[in-house]
């Protein structure tokens, strides 16, 4: 099954769809990223917080795929935004991994309070020209932050990783991103541990267009222009989350899932202007 692949703003390539690994650990972690990556997933999404990069990188090893066409993700912790700090966590992230460079490397969340994420940032340019990581990237920020980034560098980031689902499409973080030239990728896609899998607008879609619930809410985040993250640790639900390119919804589809938009549908409540993560 060949997945479309997108050109970021600094002329590299990404799929149209990431597997998330977040909770996959250890040996089985391994063994579920090994058969994401067998039945046709070629990126791995991934984050010094969630303590498994070294089953990333051993499923990357041990996937019998070229390392070339991998796309390995990790993430930094916010408590190590300092610039020194940011740097060897970096080197840290790569030992980890047992890999020679990542493909793309995030800020996890901008910390604002903090107000060290421009350092963390300025440690990602470095970490790049140091031939360590080949994309930057950032996760939730806000428009405000990147504004910030580009004043205080001159460099935007190539992907803003942002919780978005059909309760909370964020169309205007996302209208900011695609004006800016930044990817939006997309965090807790199904509506983690939500009802939005049982939603009945949703199950009315799925039936007329002959897929699942879930297929239908990921075909929405590609038509949006979003790439999504969904996570599985089993082959049928891998291969069934990545079956999302053989059929188009409507724009009538698309306009009744807008209705499912909700003030704040943010599910945790991680607002971006005032959550700090370390």
């Amino acid at each position: 099954m060949t997945i479309p692949t997108l050109t970021l703003n600094d002329g590299t390539t990404f799929p149209a769809i990431t597997f998330g690994t977040y909770k996959l650990n250890g040996a089985a972690g391994v063994e579920a990223m090994k058969s994401a990556l067998s039945v046709g997933y070629d990126a791995l999404d991934s984050a010094f917080n969630y303590e498994n990069e070294g089953a990333v990188g051993r499923a990357a090893r041990d996937s019998g795929r070229d390392r070339k066409d991998l796309r390995i993700a990790s993430k930094l912790p916010g408590r190590h935004h300092a610039y020194d700090e940011a740097l060897a966590t970096i080197e840290e992230s790569l030992y980890r991994a047992q890999l020679d460079y990542y493909d793309l490397y995030y800020i996890h969340w901008p910390n604002p309070k903090q107000g060290k994420y421009v350092e963390a940032w300025k440690a990602l340019i470095e970490a790049k020209k140091r031939g360590q990581i080949r994309s930057i990237a950032v996760c939730n920020f806000l428009p405000e932050h990147l504004e910030r980034l580009e004043a205080e560098t001159g460099v935007l980031p190539s992907i803003n990783q942002i919780e978005l689902h059909p309760y909370f499409p964020q169309d205007e973080m996302r209208k900011w991103n695609q004006d800016h030239g930044i990817l939006t990728q997309a965090w807790s896609p199904l509506g983690r541990a939500s009802d939005l899998l049982t939603n009945p607008l949703l199950e009315k879609i799925a039936k007329r267009v002959g897929k699942g619930v879930g297929q239908v809410i990921l075909r929405w985040h590609h038509q949006l222009g979003s790439v999504p993250i969904p996570k599985s640790a089993t082959p049928e639900r891998q291969i069934e989350n990545m079956s999302i390119f053989d059929f188009t919804l409507t724009d009538e589809d698309m306009a009744i899932i807008a209705t499912l938009a909700r003030p704040d549908g943010r599910l945790k409540n991680q607002d971006p202007a005032v959550y700090e993560e370390f």
